[in-house]
C-alpha cells in the first residue's frame, strides 16, 4: 500500500479564478444615451421601445454566440454537386441565418423604403447601431439590400416587380425564382481587378438580346459580397448597338424566371483579414443573364444613390464598432484590479476611456444626423439632399479611419485577456480596417468631398448652413469654421485629407455643442479643435470632467 495515500491532498489554490471580470452578457446594447438622444432628434422616438427591445436582444448570450458561431464557423463553397453539376452554392452556419433572419425581421435590410413615417430611415440606422453589437458581416447583404431599392427605381418596371419583396421583412435563404419567394436579399458587383474603385475601366461586356432591355454579361467581378443573395446590380459596359453605350446598371437574379440557374459562376471565395462570416466572392460572368436598370451609359449615375446609402452603413458599422468595444472595455476595467484599485478608478484609466467615449459619441451624433438627413432627403427636402450628399462623403471618411486606432485601444483596455480570440475583441479589431475600405478608401471619399465642392450646387452652403447653427458656442468651433472657408478656397488634392479631416471635426463639433452636455463638448472642442491634446488616446488635459463624461458613456457601470 502507498504510505502516503492517507496524507491530506493539497489545495489547489492556484486553480481559483480571481480578479477577472465576469461576463459582459446580457446586457443592452441600446443603453447608450447619445444614441437615443438622437433616435429622438432626428425624428424617429416613435421607434424607441422597438430599438430598446432589439437592444436588449442584441446583448443576449444567445445572440452574442451567433455572432460569434458565425466567425468561427466560416462559410464554405460549394461549386458543384456530388454529381459534377455545377451549382455554385455557399453554406453558412445556422447562426448566420439566425442573424440575417433578425436583422430582417426587424426592417434592417429595405424595409425602411415601405415606411412612410418620418424617421423611418433613421429608425433603421439606429437599429443597425444596437443590432450590430452582434457581428458585423451579416451587415453586408442588409446594408445592400437598403441599397439597391432607390437604384432600381431608375427603372419603375423592374422596381414595381422587385421593390415590394426588397422591403419585405421575410427571410428566406433559398435559391429559387425571386418573384416566387416572400423576400429577397440583394447585392452589388461593381469592382474588377484592373480598377477596383475606378469602375469606369470595368472591362465586363453587356450585348443586348432581342428582347428589350434584356442583355447577356460576359466578365469577371473581383469583389462581389454576400454571393448568396437573390438578385445583384452590377456595372457592364454596354455595347453601342441600339443604344447609345457605355458603362452601364444591370439587375442579375441568380435564378431565372423559368427556374433554371443564371450563370453565375463563383471561382473562390476571398480569405479576408476580418468580415469572415460574410462571403465575399469572384464570379465569372459568361452568357449571364441581365436586365438594364437606368439608361445604356449612365451606370454610375443610375447606381450613385446605392453609392450614398452604403456610405452611411459604413459610418453607422464603424460607431458600432466603437460603442461595443468602449462598452467591453468599460466592463473589463469596472471588474479588473491592478495596483491596489480597480482600474477604472485609476486616474490614467479614467482618462483613457473618457476619450474613448468622446470619439463613440461624436461618432453615433454623426452617424444619426446623416441618417436624418438621409431621411428628409428622400422626402424630398432639397436643402436636406444637399447636406447629406456631402457630408456623408465627409462623416465616411473620418469616422471609419478613426475605427481601427479606437478598437486597437479598446483592446489594449483589457490587455492579455483582449488579445486572446476568446475576449472576441480581435474579431472587432479585425472588422474596423473593411469599413474604410468598402465602398471607396479614404483617398476616394477625400476626392469626393472635393467633386461635390466643385460640382454640386449647394454643397458648400449646405455644409456651412449646418455649422451655422452652432455659431456662437464655442470660440474654438466659431475659428475652425472660420478656417475652413479659407481653406476651400486654396484646397487641392494634395490637401484634400486634412481639409475633409477638419470638415468632420467641425461638423462633429458643432453637433456635440448644440446637443451634448456641456462636458462632451468642451472635452471635444479643447481636444480636437483647440489642439490641447496629444496622439494617442488617453492624452486628454487636466482639468477634463471625465466624471461627467465616463457617467453618461457608461451609466452605471463606472
Amino acid at each position: 500500500m502507498d504510505s502516503t495515500a492517507a496524507l491530506p491532498q493539497p489545495q489547489y489554490a492556484t486553480h481559483d479564478v480571481t480578479n477577472q471580470a465576469p461576463p459582459l452578457t446580457p446586457y443592452d446594447a441600446s443603453d447608450d444615451p447619445a444614441l437615443l438622444e438622437g433616435l429622438r432628434r432626428e425624428g424617429a422616438e416613435w421607434a424607441e421601445q422597438g430599438i430598446r427591445r432589439l437592444g436588449a436582444r442584441a446583448g443576449s448570450a444567445e445572440a452574442q454566440e451567433w455572432g460569434e458561431l458565425a466567425n468561427r464557423h466560416e462559410p464554405e463553397l460549394r461549386s458543384h454537386d456530388r454529381y459534377g453539376n455545377r451549382i455554385d452554392e455557399v453554406d453558412f452556419h445556422p447562426s448566420w441565418h439566425h442573424l440575417m433572419r433578425t436583422a430582417v425581421a426587424e426592417g434592417l435590410a429595405g424595409a425602411a423604403w415601405a415606411d412612410d413615417r418620418p424617421g423611418a430611415h433613421v429608425a433603421r440606422t439606429a437599429g443597425g447601431l444596437v443590432w450590430g453589437h452582434t457581428e458585423s458581416g451579416h451587415g453586408c447583404p442588409t446594408s445592400m439590400t437598403y441599397a439597391a431599392v432607390p437604384a432600381l427605381r431608375a427603372t419603375p418596371e423592374l422596381a414595381k416587380v422587385y421593390e415590394p419583396l426588397l422591403t419585405s421583412r421575410e427571410y428566406d435563404p433559398e435559391l429559387r425564382v425571386p418573384t416566387e419567394k416572400p423576400g429577397l436579399l440583394a447585392g452589388m458587383g461593381m469592382t474588377e481587378k484592373q480598377g477596383g474603385s475606378d469602375v469606369r475601366t470595368n472591362t465586363t461586356a453587356a450585348t443586348p438580346t432581342a428582347e428589350p432591355g434584356v442583355y447577356t454579361l460576359r466578365g469577371h467581378k473581383w469583389f462581389t459580397s454576400a454571393p448568396m443573395c437573390d438578385v445583384f446590380l452590377v456595372l457592364a459596359q454596354a455595347a453601342p448597338v441600339k443604344g447609345q453605350g457605355g458603362l452601364s446598371c444591370f439587375l442579375v437574379p441568380r435564378v431565372l424566371p423559368d427556374g433554371s440557374r443564371n450563370a453565375f459562376r463563383i471561382h473562390r471565395l476571398k480569405d479576408k483579414l476580418g468580415n469572415r462570416s460574410n462571403a465575399s466572392s469572384e464570379p465569372e460572368f459568361d452568357g449571364t443573364v441581365a436586365w438594364l436598370v437606368g439608361d445604356e451609359g449612365r451606370g454610375v449615375k443610375t447606381i450613385i444613390e446605392m453609392v450614398n446609402c452604403t456610405r452611411l452603413d459604413c459610418v453607422m458599422n464603424s460607431a458600432t464598432l466603437m460603442r461595443k468595444t468602449l462598452v467591453e472595455a468599460g466592463h473589463h476595467v469596472r471588474h479588473r484590479s491592478a495596483f491596489g484599485a480597480r482600474l477604472v478608478d485609476q486616474p490614467l484609466m479614467r482618462n483613457v476611456l473618457a476619450d474613448l467615449a468622446l470619439e463613440s459619441e461624436a461618432a453615433t451624433t454623426l452617424t444619426l444626423r446623416l441618417a436624418g438627413a438621409a431621411d428628409r432627403a428622400v422626402r424630398g427636402d432639397g436643402q436636406e439632399r444637399a447636406f447629406r450628399r456631402i457630408a456623408t462623403a465627409v462623416g465616411k471618411y473620418w469616422v471609419t479611419k478613426r475605427g481601427p486606432a479606437f478598437t486597437a485601444e479598446a483592446l489594449e483596455c483589457l490587455g492579455g485577456n483582449g488579445y486572446v480570440e476568446d475576449s472576441g475583441m480581435p474579431r472587432h479589431y479585425r472588422e474596423a480596417p473593411l469599413l474604410s475600405i468598402w465602398e471607396g478608401s479614404g483617398n476616394v471619399n477625400a476626392l469626393d468631398v472635393l467633386r461635390a465642392l466643385a460640382r454640386e450646387p449647394g454643397a458648400a452652403d449646405a455644409l456651412f448652413g449646418e455649422l451655422a447653427h452652432a455659431r456662437g458656442a464655442d470660440a474654438r468651433l466659431d475659428a475652425t469654421v472660420i478656417r475652413l472657408k479659407t481653406e476651400l478656397a486654396e484646397t487641392d488634392q494634395v490637401g484634400a485629407r486634412r481639409l475633409v479631416e477638419r470638415m468632420a471635426l467641425a461638423l462633429q463639433a458643432s453637433l456635440l455643442v448644440r446637443y451634448a452636455p456641456t462636458a462632451v463638448a468642451d472635452a471635444f472642442c479643447a481636444t480636437r479643435l483647440g489642439g490641447d491634446w496629444g496622439h494617442a488616446f488617453g492624452t486628454l488635459p487636466a482639468g477634463t470632467g471625465l466624471d461627467a463624461i465616463l457617467e453618461r458613456a457608461l451609466p452605471g457601470r463606472n
